[in-house]
């Protein structure tokens, strides 16, 4: 392509006042909660500009701030590609080159939301139990020297006290990430933390404080160096940053901010609600829990893409089997959704041929994705009686994944905090059986329910077995028959 487009620029100086820090300022935020933000401000005013936190590396930063930290999101549709600009990131700070500028930009009197997008690991949470790891490196750091933190709830924390030292309300804090009850959740680890600091700073979040949980749900593969020459020629302007997603976006959340402060969201369709468990319950197990199943099982048998995995029939029709069998049996739907609906909707999101969400990708961190998107809801359908062949397929193909060789031999480039000692228990065992109940051992990710349930072991140990044996796709066609 030409390489003299212009670089884009922010289109006009105005600059509302910052009222949200965002912690990991990745693709996802920036494709959906940005987007809803900007909208709620044109449509009725407030200064809710957004600083960006980014909490390892100074990527996005470098590609933003030249931008004027404007981008573009790139809607993929089946009709087509729709490019738009989004001019609501004020600014973008690194955290491990400034940790105190990024505790006061926090603890700012004109900041009332600090919003998060860390993924599941970045709580330094025992995905088992929901509680904070105190041995989490970043944990230990934040301890040893809380004037310069190193994880999300180390800086949640330091900002509140400061916040609390200066008179002033806490913010409210806002889990966007794909976690049950994800507020709920952020609060625990937060209180657990801060008790270790101060207790008296814990019982004061515990009464001032407000942790909305919340449901999020926009399908956005990861930009790639030939999607930047795509958008260039699409709009006449270079972007180094732009974001890739599909129509569709939905955003729940419990309407329990601190005085009741945030942006209009309700103007632009965010649903405000009581309680976010039925939404949150829905989209955690009928999409991120069908996504995980067939990002393992269609990596397995080759296919790079959900896109491309659901256009193999094969695939397609499990996967169904799966919602209806196992899935939706087990849920309580949101008032008016038919959840029946819902999952066909989400096959059709899936099956969009404008959207390359890599298998590869979803796969990332399994060990923290899998107990709320498919190990809990398991060990409740077969408390129930419900057979979960399906589910149990996919833990299957998890452990096979992280045993790190593809079906063909090839090495799996396994990204999870967890790889070493996963693959280190995988090749330690002699056979598939062995490698199977090796994995099913490790406490920080199976729940006792399933450890100790017998029947469970055998049908996971013989599913296992017959990946090794006749591979992925082989058995997804034989699964429900």
């Amino acid at each position: 392509m030409p390489a003299d487009y212009p670089r884009l620029t922010r289109s006009n100086d105005a600059h509302p006042g910052v009222g949200i820090v965002h912690l990991g300022l990745g693709a996802f935020f920036r494709a959906h909660g940005a987007i809803y933000i900007a909208e709620a401000m044109a449509a009725s005013g407030g200064d809710w500009g957004i600083t960006g936190v980014s909490l390892k590396r100074p990527d996005q930063r470098d590609r933003l701030a030249p931008q004027g930290c404007a981008y573009t999101a790139l809607e993929l549709g089946p009709d087509g590609e729709h490019p738009r600009v989004i001019e609501v990131i004020e600014n973008v700070l690194v955290a491990p080159e400034d940790p105190a500028a990024v505790v006061a930009a926090m603890a700012a009197p004109g900041v009332r939301i600090v919003s998060l997008t860390v993924t599941e690991k970045g709580y330094c949470h025992e995905p088992a139990t929901g509680r904070l790891m105190r041995d989490h490196p970043d944990i230990k750091a934040d301890l040893a020297n809380p004037e310069s933190p190193s994880s999300a709830p180390g800086f949640i924390v330091r900002a509140l006290a400061a916040r609390r030292a200066a008179g002033l309300p806490p913010f409210t804090v806002m889990s966007c990430d794909n976690l049950p009850d994800n507020g709920h959740l952020l609060r625990g680890v937060v209180l657990d933390l801060a008790a270790l600091v101060d207790p008296n700073l814990a019982a004061w979040i515990e009464k001032e404080g407000s942790f909305p949980a919340t449901m999020v749900d926009r399908i956005v593969p990861a930009t790639k160096d030939e999607d930047l020459d795509r958008v260039a020629e699409l709009t006449g302007r270079r972007d180094e940053s732009p974001v890739l997603h599909e129509p569709f976006r939905q955003w729940v959340i419990e309407d329990d901010f601190v005085d009741g402060m945030r942006p209009d969201l309700g103007a632009v369709g965010v649903e405000l609600v009581e309680d976010v468990a039925p939404y949150e319950a829905m989209k955690l197990r009928c999409l991120n829990g069908t996504h995980s199943t067939l990002a393992y099982l269609g990596y397995l048998a080759g296919h790079e893409t959900i896109a491309e995995t659901v256009a193999d029939e094969a695939f397609a029709r499990f996967v169904t089997r799966v919602w209806d069998e196992e899935i939706i049996p087990g849920l309580t739907p949101p008032p008016g959704v038919s959840l029946t609906d819902y999952s066909r909707a989400l096959l059709a999101r899936y099956a969009n041929p404008g959207i390359r969400h890599r298998t590869w990708q979803i796969a990332m961190d399994g060990s923290q994705k899998l107990p709320q998107r498919i190990l809990t809801q398991l060990a409740e359908g077969l408390a129930a009686g419900r057979a979960m062949s399906g589910l149990t397929l996919a833990v299957a193909a998890w452990m096979r994944y992280v045993g790190g060789t593809d079906e063909k031999g090839a090495a799996i480039d396994v990204r999870d905090p967890m790889a070493e000692r996963l693959k280190a228990l995988s090749d330690a065992a002699p056979d598939p059986r062995g490698k199977a109940m090796a994995l099913l051992g490790v406490a920080e990710v199976f729940p006792a329910e399933l450890r100790d349930n017998a029947d469970f072991r055998e049908r996971l140990a013989t599913a296992y077995a017959g990946l090794a044996e006749k591979g992925a796709r082989a058995m997804v066609e034989s699964c429900h028959a």
